[in-house]
């Protein structure tokens, strides 16, 4: 997953996350218990996240 310049790090998507993947400090961030499941895509208001390509 990717994040944006969008992302304001309001933590929607964190609080989203079946495997607490996402850690909040100033911006979303993915750590290694990302699966990329996507929920995070579908939960982020800004839509700042996609999936790398």
């Amino acid at each position: 997953m990717k994040v944006g310049n969008a992302c304001v790090g309001c933590g929607q998507c964190a609080g989203f996350c079946p495997f607490d993947a996402i850690t909040v400090f100033g911006r979303a961030a993915m750590n290694d218990k990302c699966i990329e499941c996507g929920k995070c895509i579908i939960y982020c208001p800004l839509s700042a996240i996609s999936e790398e390509g």
